[in-house]
């Protein structure tokens, strides 16, 4: 191989190597997004609310402060 021919070649496996670490940050933090939290204890301000809504007006009448509720958990990292 010439010089140039031995840099590109080194050069295509330094890409290739940076991809394969790129790769793994991504499974790392995939990892990451787990909930920090019991749910119970996640939200407390959208639960409180929820709760009161929902207490005080049924159901039927909070939709608003439940999906509120359930953006919150998402955000936190709940499949709900």
């Amino acid at each position: 191989m010439s010089g140039a021919q031995l840099q590109s070649a080194s050069s295509a496996f330094a890409i290739q190597g940076s991809q394969k670490n790129e790769g793994s940050a991504t499974t790392a933090t995939g990892a990451e997004t787990k909930p920090k939290k019991k749910i119970c204890c996640a939200c407390p301000d959208t639960k409180r609310l929820r709760d009161e809504c929902i207490v005080e007006h049924g159901e039927s009448a909070c939709a608003k402060w439940i999906e509120a509720h359930r953006l919150c958990l998402r955000a936190e990292g709940f499949n709900v």
